[in-house]
């Protein structure tokens, strides 16, 4: 285990409270890190709510490095990084008075250790010459890729401009760090699809198994549960196209049918859809775990999905099935038909919602699979586990080359 480091965590988004893919990854990462180390976290703060839960993530003993970053500013250095063949996302996370903070912290406290989470803050630390990990979580320039395939002209064009810029620096990052982090085995081979053989492990995701589990209530048969932030385009587009194309066919077949689409932030065109028959938006809720545990099933029909979606691990550990497209699944180590239903066309996902609404033993067995699965392979501290491996290796191949040198 290690222990007794200085260690540097910089993050994109504020880690606590934990709520969100990329905050619960990082929190986690971190809170396993200072039990036994010295752990200094970096991160901006986008607003007032974050500002407030500073104190919060102290408590868990760690020092905090933050600094208030206005979404205004972020927006227009956007459009300057953009508009000079630089990523665009690495100018909105750009944060110059915290980066001043974090070179002075590096060459005052001289850490052992420097973790990143997120590519758009990787350069802040590039220069540093210390042992540096770069966790990519999933690999953005693919993420931008993928929406420039599902959207029009012009915003395809600028798409598919952020994912060459973000894909040459992804690159340039990859080789500049003594090892990169990705959540699955895809996204490993799409790091070395624009970076070629650089020193890459996956580290997946985990489940809190605590925190999400059965309710041990009776579920309400007729409804099904979609849960994701709204404002996110791959839900917002999922749903959309879930609400117009397959739930008028489960509702033909099964009137009482009924989906919760449950997640803050939704746009006009994801409120709209609560005019549609058996449709409820909620927006932001206190807890998602009583409309997910109470459900008899939640979908995550996504066309656009990179890495891990902790939906679906979320639903599973809460012993409810899932209904979900190949590109969702592709992020989890589950076995389809086994664990979980998989389905891409209109037609075909609507089949395998009805089929699991009017069949409560067959949602119970594949419920039952995939919590045995979760609960085996997905807790966090399997995450950690490899997590640390994966730290402690370049730790030990730093160690080893500094020996090397001293004795040359």
């Amino acid at each position: 285990m290690i222990a007794g480091k200085r260690i540097l965590y910089v993050t994109h988004r504020f880690p606590f409270p934990p709520a969100g893919g990329a905050k619960v990854r990082a929190f986690h990462s971190i809170r396993h890190l200072a039990a036994k180390n010295e752990v200094t976290v970096a991160a901006p703060l986008r607003d007032a709510e974050e500002a407030a839960a500073v104190s919060g993530l102290e408590a868990e003993g760690v020092e905090v490095l933050a600094a208030p970053v206005s979404r205004t500013r972020a927006a227009l250095q956007s459009l300057a990084h953009a508009a000079t063949g630089r990523p665009a996302s690495m100018g909105y996370f750009r944060a110059p008075r915290l980066v001043r903070r974090v070179a002075r912290w590096i060459a005052e406290r001289s850490p052992d250790l420097v973790v990143v989470h997120c590519s758009s803050v990787a350069p802040w630390v590039v220069r540093a010459r210390v042992p540096k990990v770069l966790d990519f979580v999933d690999m953005d320039s693919g993420k931008w890729r993928d929406y420039a395939s599902f959207t029009a002209v012009p915003k395809s064009l600028v798409y598919r401009w952020e994912a060459w810029t973000l894909a040459r620096a992804e690159a340039r990052l990859a080789r500049a760090f003594d090892l990169s982090l990705v959540t699955t085995e895809f996204e490993r081979e799409s790091l070395r699809a624009i970076a070629g053989e650089v020193p890459a492990m996956v580290v997946r995701n985990g489940v809190d198994l605590d925190y999400f589990r059965p309710l041990g209530e009776a579920c309400d048969p007729h409804l099904v549960c979609f849960v994701g932030r709204m404002d996110y385009l791959p839900n917002a587009r999922a749903m959309i196209r879930f609400c117009r194309e397959v739930m008028p066919r489960v509702r033909s077949a099964l009137p009482q049918a009924r989906l919760r689409i449950v997640g803050a932030a939704p746009g006009p065109d994801v409120r709209a859809l609560a005019a549609l028959p058996g449709i409820e938006v909620t927006g932001t809720v206190d807890d998602v775990r009583p409309h997910v545990g109470r459900a008899a099933l939640t979908v995550a029909p996504l066309t656009i999905a990179r890495g891990t979606q902790n939906k679906v691990l979320e639903s599973m550990a809460m012993g409810v099935p899932v209904v979900a497209s190949a590109l969702a699944a592709r992020g989890v180590d589950m076995v389809p038909g086994e664990h979980l239903l998989v389905a891409d066309a209109p037609a075909d996902l609507a089949g395998a919602v009805l089929s699991l609404l009017s069949d409560g033993g067959k949602r119970a067995a594949l419920a039952r699979a995939a919590l045995e699965r979760v609960a085996a392979i997905y807790p966090w501290s399997e995450s950690q586990r490899a997590f640390e491996e994966a730290l402690s290796r370049v730790l030990d191949g730093r160690a080893a080359l500094h020996e090397e040198r001293a004795l040359g």
